[in-house]
Order: structure tokens, then sequence, then C-alpha cells
């Protein structure tokens, strides 16, 4: 059996890969397919945009974080009922965790997914010299398939003509469109009211007006001709239901906090867990039944102020953790428990308190990478014999004092420790990915059996 999937690669960061992806997805959708997005890589913000066009939760697939049979597991569960299937790349087409292997890169993942790719070429002041950097990434590995090209930043048609006689002169594929430099196409902010501003409905003019330019300079029957792949069969059973454990995670989901690696809900769901969601920023509390609490990443730091003055979603949260909730804080979640939050302007607004110290914005950017993640003793989730991969990602700095760090992280840098462990409460900057040991699962909620059978 055969559908359509495809990766979407590009030769390196900025080439256009969101805009292509975001106008496909609405350009195919338009044509009546259902569409499926997948991201290459731990970014939160493109799969917004995706799951905001197809109106299907995009997923994350990692080949550094998991396995390749749970990559395939995530990909054939997401396109079971799907026609096409999309995978936005990360970085350069063979940018991953190292410069030495494709491990974790758009390439590797093309290749465990048995998914063709189509190749994003900035085509700006070359004409023949495009073929070279196309030929270029064609020779470096013979693994993934490369079946066609399109080009971005063409100065006319003309131009793109030449571009495209001499790809497919010299490397034997199609050049299937284009879009040209005068179309002006801006992405909307990638974090700033991101969120709110998709739940409005105000990108939908933009995703209306991308998916129509895709629909005239690409050829979009050629595309799905080009993208044929096989049907990929579930491999394993990470995921398959387990029985109701009559525990309650209450998670914080909002415009704040929004930063959710939707596998790592499935897993909490199969693994028989109810889960159940609160704003903070709209001062609700934790929901009663609560046995557990999850805030995640996101932006606090544009929301301060409402966060800091809504007393009801503050009292609450300080309250269960303090009782003893087993509660895991992300970055934004950690920024939210700590002291106070001082914004990139400077002004400095309270939070709950509850983690000494405090964050302040500042305009560079304070870590970014790929983390493994070991244990400590005291930690529910993660235990000082076992391990997890993750990401950090942000611009803020923590100025406190490290009583209990929560974990330590091995970094590009290398280790450090990290976070804040006091009682049933872990946080830190580092997002958890939990596929890659689901064990931390089990541990959650056996933290949390023990604390229900306590009360």
């Amino acid at each position: 059996m055969q559908t359509n999937r495809f990766v979407l690669a590009g030769t390196g960061s900025g080439v256009g890969k969101t805009t292509f992806t975001i106008g496909l997805m609405k350009a195919l959708q338009e044509k009546g397919n259902i569409v499926q997005g997948f991201k290459c890589g731990p970014d939160y913000i493109d799969p917004s945009y995706h799951t905001a066009v197809t109106g299907r939760v995009s997923r994350n697939i990692d080949s550094w974080m998991f396995s390749q049979d749970a990559v395939r597991d995530i990909v054939a569960r997401a396109s079971m009922d799907a026609d096409v299937s999309i995978i936005e790349g990360v970085m350069g087409f063979y940018d991953g965790k190292s410069p030495l292997s494709d491990a974790g890169s758009a390439a590797d993942i093309s290749v465990i997914t048995e998914s063709p790719v189509i190749l994003i070429v900035n085509c700006a002041s070359m004409a023949r010299s495009v073929a070279a950097v196309v030929k270029g990434f064609q020779l470096l590995s013979d693994k993934p398939n490369i079946v066609g090209v399109i080009a971005n930043q063409v100065g006319s048609v003309g131009h793109y003509e030449i571009a495209k006689a001499a790809i497919e002169q010299e490397c034997g594929i199609p050049v299937i469109g284009y879009l040209k430099r005068e179309a002006d196409i801006d992405i909307p902010s990638r974090h700033l009211g991101l969120i709110p501003a998709i739940e409005r409905g105000e990108l939908d003019s933009f995703f209306d007006k991308l998916g129509a330019l895709m629909a005239e300079t690409i050829d979009l029957e050629q595309l799905l001709d080009l993208t044929k792949a096989p049907v990929l069969a579930e491999t394993g059973d990470l995921f398959d239901q387990q029985e109701d454990q009559h525990i309650h995670i209450a998670i914080a989901k909002d415009a704040a906090f929004n930063f959710y690696y939707e596998e790592n809900l499935a897993l909490l769901r199969a693994k028989g867990a109810t889960l159940q969601f609160f704003s903070p920023l709209a001062n609700e509390p934790v929901p009663p039944e609560a046995d557990g609490l999850y805030i995640g990443g996101g932006f606090p730091e544009e929301f301060a102020e409402i966060l800091a003055g809504n007393a009801i979603a503050k009292k609450s949260i300080t309250e269960v953790v303090n009782k003893g909730l087993p509660t895991l804080a992300e970055c934004g979640g950690f920024m939210y428990l700590t002291e106070a939050i001082t914004n990139s302007t400077g002004q400095r607004y309270d939070m709950l308190g509850i983690i000494p110290g405090e964050v302040a914005m500042q305009t560079k950017l304070a870590a970014l990478g790929y983390r493994e993640i070991s244990g400590t003793q005291a930690n529910f989730l993660i235990g000082e014999d076992e391990e997890a991969k993750g990401h950090e990602f942000h611009y803020s700095k923590y100025s406190g004092v490290h009583e209990t760090p929560a974990y330590e992280t091995k970094g590009r840098f290398g280790k450090k420790q990290e976070g804040y462990q006091a009682g049933n409460l872990v946080a830190g900057y580092t997002h958890f990915h939990f596929v890659s040991n689901p064990k931390l699962v089990d541990n959650w909620l056996a933290a949390c059996k023990k604390v229900k059978n306590l009360d």
C-alpha cells in the first residue's frame, strides 16, 4: 500500500521551510486532501502553525531523542487516516546533533520513515551554480531520496527557468515550482501572542494567502506524483491504552503555558492517567481532583502582569505544591514558580515564590540545545540511575540558590547541575521528552498514587 508522505527540507535555516510547509498544507487541503503535519526536532512553534492550518495536532519526531521504532510508530499512528503527511525539516537537511553524523537531522528522519524529500533552495544571486548546491546535497549521502526541488527567492520567471534548466540537467530531478523574491511574505511572530492569535483566527487570511501562492506557482499534481511512500506499520505498543490508574494530572494550558510535546500527553493517557486542563492566565484554580500537576513552557513573561495579579491561580498552585502533589514545571512553568519575573522592559512582577530566586529576560539567548538528563535520588520523576533526553531554549536567566538541583544535564558545553527540587516538586529550564524514557511516566503516576493513598 502507498500513501503520500514527504520531508520538506532546506539547504539551511531561513530558506523558507515553514513558509512552504504552511502554504503546501493549505493548498493541498484546498484540493480536498486530509493533511497531517510533523516537525523534525524539538521546536514547539512550527507545529502550532501546522495544527492551525490542518486542524490536526502536529507531532514532533526526533531521531536523537528517541528510537527509530518510536519515530516510525509516531508517524504511522498520526498519519493513519491522512491523505498526505508533510514532515517539516530542521535547519539544513543534514544538520543534527553532530557535524559528523546525520543523527537528529531531517535526512535521518527521511531515511527512517522511508519518505521522499523535496529540497528548498534559495536561488538568489545564482544561476547555474544552484545546480552545484543541489548536487552537493545529493552526493553527501546516498541514503536519502531527494526527488524534487522548489526554488525560492527567484528574481523573475526567467530566473526560475534558468535555475530549473540547470538543476534538471545536472541533477536529474525535477524542479516543481518557485516563489519570487517580491512575494514579500513575513511569517507572523513566532512567539509573542501566537497561540491566542491562532485561536482567534487572526492568521487564517495569511494561511489562505500562502495556500493560493503555492497553488499558483507549484505543480501540486507533480508533487503528489513524486511523493508516493509506503504506508508505515505501527512498530510497538508504546501508546497502547493501559488500565485506568484513577490518577488525574492537572495541566496548565493557555497562551502563557502551551509548550507540551503531544506524545508526552499521549503517553500519560496511554498509561492510564486522566488529563485535566486549566488556565492560570484565566485565574483558574487547579482542578480539585488533581493528583499531579504539569506546568509546561511558554511565554509567561509576556503575560507577567496578568499572572502576577491572578491571586486565585497563584494561591491554588502554591497550596497543591506545598501539599506534595508531584509537580513538573518546565521552563516557563519553572519561571512562574520563582519569586518574580522581570520582563524585557525592566518591569518586575511577583510570581508564586515557591522557588527561591527570580528570573530576568535578556536580549541574548541564554541556552539552546539538546540535553541528556540524569536524575537524582530525591527526584520523583527521574531517579539517580535513570536517564532521559530533552531540550533547552530560553532567553531568561535565573538568579537564585540551587539548594537542591533537580537533575544533571549534559549538553554541548559539558555537564551542569540544573533546576530546583524540593519534596515532590521538580522544576527547571529543560523540557523532557517522555518518549526518550517512558518510565518517567510510570514514576510520575507511582508518586501520585503514593500521595493519594496517604491522604
